[in-house]
């Protein structure tokens, strides 16, 4: 039976940074991933967009995909807040900050395949079953055992890590018995790339209205991605709407601050929740991404969040002289992250709560703490610098630096067979 150090179940974005980040170390490692990256099937590389802040900028760079990702991603170097129906407003300028940008739009399947290109390039350092399934995890005392199914057939193996990086739904969370808690927050997501009858001038857009928060975020041909948050009954009547009434729709709810909305591309929704596990941790057993917290799209905080789990965890893991899967170090992975996954989780969710409250004193209030921070340096600092972390202990990754192998020896330990 193979033995590696650490196996990871999940091959999306998150998953395959974490392979890559560890595949300079000594520790044997293990993907498994049910699609294969290039499927049309594939959730997690889908034309949906991602927003990476600076920090998930420099963990890419360090990691050496930002290359191919960067030249197919828009810079965003103003985001404008709005309250609709309203007076509050506020506007970020990156220029004012000291920094090019706040951040970049990138569509999944570039990020993805930018990934899983050089996972392959590591397939020395990488082994990797793609597609296969998890059936079976059975923890034990000093490894995890896994079942595989593939088109090979049956496998099994052992792991002194197992890495959950399977998604919200996550199996292997189940599997080390660690509790999450879910809040409905009764939405569906509806997302869609228009163009305008202007190209954009790398403004995001954040704008909260009575019926969800309305994303409009610039793309690298000139277009924009939308996400907009709507009740599951507005969602589907919107959904079915001809593409001429869905813009005017859009018009209507966002305003004339891009243009005019001129052609609307393949429209598809998602429902909005928020679950996060009880622990970070469990008997061999680590969660990163979306397994550990899968959070509203607002603010764009989610996969910036997920992808600092997995810079830390790769840290942590380069560093230990212990067991990968030990106690101790699992330990000093949760105590480093706690901070950080605590304080994105409260600020995303404290923004759906307090803009989603119709009470009027309410209303008044926000707009005038939106005003009051657009006249405020220091505020406008501080909530530039939330895409590096919430808080807490800073990636050696993030901060653009490589991890240096700790271990003795310039080659990756094999799979014990």
């Amino acid at each position: 039976m193979q033995r590696y150090d650490v196996a990871i179940v999940g091959g999306g974005m998150v998953g395959a940074s974490l392979a890559l980040a560890l595949a300079p170390t000594r520790l044997s490692l293990l993907v498994i991933e049910g699609t294969a990256p290039d499927s049309s099937a594939q959730p997690s590389f889908d034309e949906r967009t991602t927003a990476l802040g600076n920090a998930s900028r420099r963990i890419f760079e360090a990691l050496g995909v930002w290359p191919r990702i960067g030249t197919q991603a828009a810079a965003i170097r103003i985001i404008h807040v709005s309250d609709a129906g309203r007076f509050g407003f506020a506007r970020l300028c990156a220029a004012e900050q000291g920094v090019d940008a706040f951040g970049f739009v990138a569509a999944n399947r570039v990020i993805g395949a930018a990934l899983w290109e050089a996972v392959r390039t590591c397939s020395a350092r990488i082994d990797a079953r793609v597609p296969a399934q998890v059936t079976h995890i059975e923890p034990g005392g000093d490894a995890v055992r896994l079942t595989l199914a593939s088109a090979a057939g049956s496998e099994e193996l052992e792991a002194a890590l197992v890495v959950a990086a399977d998604g919200a739904q996550s199996r292997v969370r189940q599997a080390a018995a660690i509790d999450a808690e879910v809040k409905d927050y009764q939405q569906l997501a509806i997302v869609a790339n228009v163009a305008a009858d202007r190209p954009h001038d790398h403004t995001a857009y954040e704008r909260f209205t009575p019926s969800g928060p309305l994303a409009v975020l610039p793309l690298v041909d000139g277009s924009y991605t939308v996400v907009w948050a709507r009740s599951p009954r507005d969602a589907e009547q919107a959904l079915a709407l001809p593409d001429e009434r869905f813009l005017a729709s859009l018009q209507e709810h966002f305003g004339w601050r891009a243009g005019r909305f001129v052609r609307l591309g393949k429209r598809g929704a998602y429902p909005l929740s928020l679950t996060w596990a009880k622990e970070s941790i469990g008997p061999r057993t680590v969660l990163v991404g979306n397994a550990a917290q899968a959070l509203h799209p607002v603010a764009g905080q989610g996969f910036n969040l997920g992808l600092r789990d997995a810079a830390v965890l790769a840290e942590v893991l380069a560093e230990a002289q212990e067991d990968p899967g030990s106690a101790v170090v699992l330990e000093r992975f949760a105590s480093r992250r706690q901070a950080d996954r605590r304080g994105i989780i409260a600020f995303t969710d404290g923004l759906i709560r307090l803009f989603a409250n119709p009470r009027p004193p309410v209303g008044w209030a926000r707009d005038l703490g939106l005003l009051l921070f657009d006249l405020t340096p220091a505020a406008k600092s501080a909530l530039a610098r939330v895409s590096s972390g919430f808080g807490g202990h800073t990636p050696r990754l993030a901060r653009g630096l490589s991890l240096s192998s700790p271990f003795p020896g310039p080659e990756p330990r094999q799979p014990a067979a």
